[in-house]
């Protein structure tokens, strides 16, 4: 392969992701903002709200399984693109069924329409386990965590930045001119994409023409230390054998899964509960949701140093602290300490589970992150409903009681990863070297 063209760097390939899942990211903040005006126009109950305000989630976790085991065989670019482009379709048709909202129509099926616009905008959400694997081929094991870390952290910015603007927007230009604009948005971070995002040097030797073995020996030339163990079923079957992948995919349902949902429910729990404005309680969320993506870039310095398993158990403890000030306090300033802390928390232990994937799974990374991502995720959708059955059911404590349910999660979570991951933290040898070497196939 001498007359091998190859493009991009590590840190192309890391800007090029960073900037694609932030363009799809933003969709976790698609109803959390709005809900009050959909809540007000359909009479929506607070379990339906919570399903509307998480249904983006749905798509945008369980597609991360398959589209991050895609990424094994023929690298990121094309199941990143595919997932943009179904999230900019799913933008549009929200803007145009949103004219007729603005309008002042609203008939029986346009709660179900919106429930499945969100669906198809949340395929951007699963941007983020293609990314991960991704950056995960470009980057050694020794400086993952901090490749991880500033790909999760700075892309996972976006639900917070829009969580601030789109209250703003709703004042100024209205629910459809806000999404309209959410539509340009998308579109410009699909088209960054498209030129800044490259696939590791493995990929690009396979599409060249090279063997497996010989691309594996051509890529190690070049510093690229992890490659795909073969097909998608297999990346997923080999990942699904592993005990320590299904630990993870509890820790991460906690602490990315809970990021998520926050995202969506915290702008109906600052107004409802505590009844401050629309754009104060965006104002708020935007606090929680940019605090945690920043400090997961620092998460995953910290975990590089310590290991990935005492931080995240560190920064559950801090979650776990956060949901019991947020379900007992009635006071703005506490909640918002509360609320501070899970935030910490999440952002820290998100970072230091994707440290943790190619130490545990280090034969079939993109179908570990598919299953921690995906399954992990899906917090994101099924969080938010069973906050609001607590709050319906159970009243104790209204918009707050549904914060008990962080604590349970943040005990199982600590349970998990002293009981099965024990040994994670200590070095891993040769074993991310060693690659199986058989036909990947295509």
């Amino acid at each position: 392969m001498e007359n091998a063209t190859l493009k991009g760097t590590p840190n192309q390939g890391l800007l090029g992701a960073t900037v694609g899942f932030f363009a799809g990211f933003a969709a976790v903040s698609l109803f959390g903002p709005t809900a009050n005006q959909f809540e007000e126009i359909l009479g929506l109950t607070p379990v339906m709200v919570g399903f509307l305000v998480a249904m983006p989630s749905l798509s945008g976790s369980l597609l991360r399984i398959p589209f991050s085991a895609w990424v094994d065989t023929t690298g990121g670019r094309k199941p990143f693109l595919v997932l943009l482009i179904l999230s900019i379709a799913g933008m549009l048709g929200l803007f145009f069924v949103v004219r007729f909202v603005d309008a002042g129509a609203a008939g029986p099926l346009l709660y179900p329409l919106l429930l499945l616009l969100g669906l198809l905008c949340g395929c951007g959400i699963a941007t983020f386990s293609v990314g991960i694997s991704q950056v995960s081929y470009w980057f050694p094991q020794a400086n993952q965590g901090r490749a991880l870390g500033t790909y999760a952290g700075l892309g996972n910015l976006a639900p917070g930045i829009l969580s601030f603007l789109l209250p703003v927007g709703l004042e100024t230009l209205g629910l459809g001119g806000s999404y309209f604009l959410w539509v340009l948005f998308l579109s410009a971070g699909t088209i960054a994409y498209a030129f800044l995002g490259k696939n590791a040097w493995f990929f690009q030797f396979r599409k060249q023409g090279a063997s497996y073995e010989e691309s594996i020996e051509l890529s190690r030339a070049h510093g690229q230390q992890l490659f795909p163990r073969g097909r998608l079923t297999e990346s997923l079957k080999e990942s699904a054998k592993i005990p320590g992948t299904w630990a993870l995919v509890v820790v991460y349902f906690t602490t990315f899964g809970g990021f998520i949902a926050l995202t969506a429910w915290l702008p109906t729990y600052w107004s409802k509960f505590h009844g401050v404005s629309l754009v104060a309680a965006g104002t708020m969320t935007a606090v929680y949701s940019i605090l945690t993506s920043a400090i997961r870039v620092g998460g995953g310095f910290v975990a590089d140093r310590i290991g990935g398993r005492k931080t995240a158990i560190l920064s559950l403890t801090l979650t776990g602290v956060g949901a019991v000030l947020l379900t007992l306090s009635h006071v703005i300033w506490l909640s918002a300490v509360g609320q501070v802390l899970m935030g910490i928390g999440m952002g820290v232990a998100n970072a230091a589970v994707f440290k943790l994937v190619p130490q545990v799974v280090p034969d079939a990374v993109g179908g570990a992150a598919g299953w921690v991502g995906g399954l992990g995720a899906f917090g994101g959708f099924s969080i938010p409903p069973a906050m609001g059955l607590f709050v319906r059911f159970f009243d104790l404590g209204g918009y707050a009681f549904g914060f008990v349910i962080f604590i349970f999660l943040a005990l199982l979570s600590i349970t998990l990863l002293k009981v099965v991951l024990n040994h994670a933290d200590e070095p891993a040898g040769e074993a991310l070297a060693d690659v199986q070497t058989e036909e990947a196939g295509a």
